[in-house]
């Protein structure tokens, strides 16, 4: 039997929470940029204080620095279970999927086609769309305007012998609901189409296990998992090695340098290694039975998930009760991540008025304007969003009904 997660001890990882100047405090905005956890903040610093020089140069300063960075690729890896050499680390998840684009295109022709939804937030539909005007053909594996869901027989229909790659997201941030990655990656597999998955909802519920899930391309952003501003990204060897090169010429036998055009910021790439820390320490404190990295990986998403679901069940109840909200996406606790868009009038005040209670939430259209629009909401001013994390205690929901209570 799984154990539970020892709340009190992931908390104490996270200085935020016993910082003055937000004591008393409720964050519901996870799903815009999560607190850092201490290892993140440490790892930092220590390369800003001890190693902020060139890596790789032959003095122990540069060497120790070069070697912060290669450690995150590989245990970014080993936690995600793919390759070493599949991770990339760029400024953002929104220019890696540029950059991708950019790739994918130069080897395709005119009249070639591709899939994308929406579902998505921006990031990974408006790179893709571009194509459009180059000669891709672009199709829209289109939501239930209900629900919101994505359905994968609807996909079906969509693909022939021209399509070259569907973009589609894990969970949406908007709708909450996780697709069924492992069997939609394995279907397009068969039919030798490239998939790309914009994990930027899931991966902040726990680190994706990508071999199960079978994605060619897995993208997320690292600092809505507890680190710094950076865009992860699995690429499958295979894929990778027949794209176009982006960087410089003489990076091109450089995986991964050749779909990071800028260069990668070194500081954070070595701070990386502070998702992995935590990653690793929840590991210890519940199991501490040396398992191997993409067990721990495992083990420590689904102690974050069973945590998630169990605290989200009383907020969903509440909205549930209620007669003057639209919860988009699923009702039942179950079947969602803790990322729930609320239709109700004026969100932007509401969360205003959340505010005055100490409860920290957004509200707009968080670039998911055409999941909103087949939704039937106006993405102006679009919904109120309430997002949170394994860290969120059952406290600060109840401090958020009451809020809700007094706000709406």
């Amino acid at each position: 039997m799984s154990p539970l997660l020892d709340l009190d001890f992931a908390r104490s990882q996270f200085p935020a929470f016993s910082e003055p100047s937000l004591e008393g405090w409720a964050f519901f905005e996870n799903a815009g940029g999560s607190y850092a956890c201490r290892q993140t903040i440490e790892r930092l610093d220590g390369f800003y204080r001890r190693t902020k020089v060139q890596p790789y140069a032959p003095y122990p300063a540069a060497a120790t620095a070069g070697q912060q960075m290669d450690d995150a690729y590989i245990r970014l890896a080993g936690l995600m279970n793919v390759g070493d050499d599949e991770v990339h680390i760029g400024p953002s998840t929104s220019q890696n999927t540029y950059v991708l684009a950019r790739a994918f295109r130069a080897g395709w022709s005119e009249g070639d086609e591709i899939v994308v939804t929406n579902q998505d937030h921006e990031a990974n539909t408006g790179a893709w769309r571009r194509l459009a005007d180059e000669g891709i053909v672009v199709k829209e594996w289109s939501i239930d305007s209900d629900s919101g869901r994505l359905d994968p027989a609807a996909l079906d229909a969509l693909i022939n012998d021209r399509t070259r790659l569907v973009a589609f997201p894990h969970v949406s941030n908007i709708v909450g609901h996780e697709n069924p990655v492992a069997e939609i990656c394995a279907s397009l597999s068969a039919a030798d189409i490239v998939s790309v998955v914009d994990g930027v909802s899931a991966a902040p519920h726990g680190l994706p296990d990508v071999g199960a899930l079978g994605a060619d391309v897995y993208l997320f952003s690292s600092y809505k998992t507890w680190g710094p501003h950076q865009g992860v990204m699995t690429v499958r060897r295979s894929v990778c090695d027949s794209l176009a090169n982006q960087s410089h010429f003489f990076n091109d036998r450089s995986l991964r340098k050749r779909l990071v055009p800028a260069g990668p910021d070194h500081a954070q790439v070595a701070a990386l290694n502070g998702v992995c820390d935590y990653v690793d320490l929840l590991h210890e404190h519940h199991f501490d039975d040396g398992a191997p990295a993409a067990e721990r990986g495992r083990r420590v998403h689904d102690l974050m998930r069973a945590q998630e679901t169990a605290t989200l069940a009383p907020l969903l109840e509440y909205l549930r009760d209620r007669n003057d909200v639209r919860i988009l996406g699923p009702e039942r606790h179950e079947e969602r991540v803790p990322t729930v868009a609320v239709a109700v009038p004026e969100p932007v005040s509401v969360a205003k008025r959340l505010a005055d209670h100490k409860v920290m939430a957004g509200a707009g259209d968080f670039y998911a304007v055409r999941c909103l629009e087949a939704m039937g909401v106006d993405p102006d001013p679009g919904v109120l969003r309430l997002s949170f994390v394994h860290t969120t205690s059952p406290a600060e929901v109840a401090q958020l009904i009451d809020a809700l209570e007094v706000a709406l």
